[in-house]
């Protein structure tokens, strides 16, 4: 048995990340005004956790080292995420299609800029990931809002009624996959209809997979590289970063099959000077591993127990509504039942229980109503978010 395997992750653990450069809990306050001596943080998306003592290693290995220079080759991550993909996934990218980014926003904003120019339209599927709109925004590009549709307590696709708002000038479609902030698994005929879209409206497909392996227990994910007929128009993104808490490495991947579709992604990397970072490299690289596979595995049972407890204690308060979750360590709840205004729920929230979370609006249309919390911080804090949120709602119970 290795050395890392001889210990199991203790995601109970309380970490003080305050004081560490940690934008969750040093940027409480300034965006907040909730302070970190006294407040909970669960908006920024990482987790409260170590990453596997695998990570770790690889990083003391390379201080002690003691010598930082270019690295020389990003082959052995490439074949890692071959493995890593094959193992959970069942499917294995070829190498010369994964190119190496600075995390997926990163590489949003290198899809957006390959494939599309000013003022062409990028579709979203809204409510969706904040960071979309604002590389498109920043790029030049309209951002074209498609709201999903609610069934019983779900998201999902409503093709006809967006089929009518497309105009003709729309380029590329971003698919959040599984979705944040609902936190929606797509089935494989959900997935289907977007690949029939996309080619409906001729538009490049990038497909956000960097929650594909923080799914609960007994659900599966299917990548869109599996599903037929999408490969001529599909980026697919993948990380490590979400999975294993390595978010500060900043390193992602864009995997591109067609041919015609990567030399112009790989035109465009060579013409802005892009080249890997060797602690990222090093980091995901250790991660997809056996000792990897077997921290994750007893992440994904720790959380499925956070979203239990969180799901269950925000249900029993009337008016509040929590999203199942699927996938992610990410919480969707819909306030629209307090009958309170945007900025009484914030007061309660922020004010009251002294809980950071992400707004609902910043996700697009669709969010007004809802605020998104982070679970993936030791069970006693979800605990204590759960009280705190029954107090400050307490005249509705």
């Amino acid at each position: 048995m290795s050395p890392d395997r001889q210990t199991a992750p203790d995601f109970d653990e309380i970490i003080d990340r305050r004081g560490t450069n940690c934008s969750k809990w040093d940027m409480m306050e300034p965006v907040y005004g909730v302070s970190p001596d006294e407040g909970l943080a669960m908006w920024v998306a990482d987790m409260d956790f170590r990453p596997p003592a695998c990570v770790q290693r690889a990083v003391e290995e390379m201080a002690a080292h003691g010598v930082y220079g270019y690295a020389a080759s990003d082959a052995a991550q490439r074949e890692a995420i071959g493995w890593w993909m094959d193992r959970r996934h069942g499917w294995r990218p070829d190498p010369g299609d994964i190119f190496t980014t600075h995390g997926l926003v990163n590489a949003t904003g290198l899809c957006v800029d390959a494939f599309t120019e000013p003022g062409e339209g990028v579709v979203l599927f809204t409510p969706v990931y904040h960071a979309f709109a604002r590389v498109i925004r920043a790029a030049g590009r309209q951002v074209i809002e498609c709201p999903l549709a609610l069934d019983e307590g779900r998201y999902v696709p409503d093709f006809e009624a967006w089929d009518a708002m497309m105009t003709g000038r729309e380029r590329m479609m971003i698919l959040c996959s599984p979705q944040n902030p609902g936190g929606r698994v797509w089935s494989r005929a959900e997935l289907e209809g977007w690949a029939e879209f996309a080619r409906r409206h001729d538009l490049i497909l990038v497909s956000d997979e960097i929650h594909c392996d923080l799914t609960m227990p007994g659900v599966t994910h299917t990548a869109m590289t599996r599903i037929d007929g999408v490969a001529d128009r599909l980026l697919m993104l993948t990380a490590t970063t979400k999975t294993f808490n390595i978010a500060g490495a900043h390193i992602g991947n864009v995997i591109v099959s067609d041919p015609k579709l990567k030399a112009r992604f790989a035109a465009r990397m060579g013409a802005l000077g892009l080249s890997p970072n060797s602690f990222g490299l090093a980091m995901a690289t250790a991660a997809m591993s056996p000792d990897g596979v077997e921290w994750l595995e007893a992440l994904r049972r720790y959380l499925d127990g956070n979203r239990r407890l969180f799901e269950e204690g925000v249900a029993a308060i009337p008016g509040l509504k929590p999203m199942p979750l699927e996938s992610t360590y990410l919480e969707w709840v819909d306030f629209s039942g307090t009958g309170m205004t945007r900025e009484e729920v914030l007061a309660r929230i922020e004010g009251e229980a002294k809980i950071a979370v992400n707004h609902g609006t910043s996700f697009g249309l669709g969010g007004e109503s809802f605020q998104r919390f982070n679970i993936a911080t030791p069970r006693a804090r979800v605990a204590e978010a759960v009280a705190r949120l029954k107090s400050a709602f307490a005249d509705l119970q």
